[in-house]
């Protein structure tokens, strides 16, 4: 799953804030059982728009940690249309706030644009399948 969105504050705070998403393991199922561990990626986009791709069992979780709102901003509603048009994404759905990340946030402000799923693919290495990420 990707979430995608634009972070602003100041500069050393921002990139706090992408250093602890970066370092986050999430723990990736495998369909026929058991999984492994990921490392959280942090993509840069233009226009500074950043997203962040991580299994999609832990979208509560990080949604709810960059508090993440689909009409969090009264800006022009046809630029976030276009924007997600543009990147391919979603609008974001509803999630549960029961678990949230420790990253540090302090001033640092999240305008989210949207979400983008992932498929599943077969690894002929391991054999099993996955989320495609």
């Amino acid at each position: 799953m990707h979430v995608i969105f634009i972070p602003y504050g100041k500069r050393s705070e921002v990139e706090l804030l992408l250093r602890d998403m970066e370092a986050q393991k999430h723990f990736m199922p495998f369909k026929e059982g058991g999984g492994t561990w990921i490392q959280g990626q942090v993509r840069v986009l233009p226009f500074g728009v950043y997203e962040y791709v991580f299994p999609k069992e832990d979208a509560d979780a990080v949604l709810h940690t960059l508090d993440f709102k689909s009409n969090h901003y009264n800006l022009s509603n046809y630029l976030f249309y276009f924007l997600r048009k543009f990147i391919k994404s979603e609008i974001t759905p509803n999630y549960k706030k029961d678990k949230h990340y420790l990253w540090i946030r302090d001033n640092v402000n999240i305008i989210p644009i949207g979400i983008r799923y992932d498929s599943e693919i077969f690894d002929d290495l391991i054999k099993k399948t996955h989320e495609a990420i």
